[in-house]
């Protein structure tokens, strides 16, 4: 079985891309000001939910919010 380790997240990044903020992603998602910034300075990593409401917000695939690297 092939593991995956997470890397930076890159959801600044397509904030910045969408050219939206931290504070509009928060109010469209719901999910709070403080979290948006938890996800984008790494300290704490997006739930599968929260990877699903980005992806669809911002029309990113979901795969595209981590660097990642496959451990084999």
């Amino acid at each position: 079985m092939n593991k995956i380790s997470l890397g930076r997240c890159l959801l600044q990044h397509w904030l910045d891309h969408r050219d939206m903020t931290q504070a509009e992603f928060a109010r469209i998602t719901g999910i709070s000001p403080r979290m948006v910034s938890h996800y984008c300075n790494g300290t704490q990593k997006m739930t599968v939910e929260v990877l699903i409401l980005s992806s669809l917000v911002l029309d990113v695939p979901m795969d595209k919010f981590y660097k990642y690297t496959s451990l084999l």
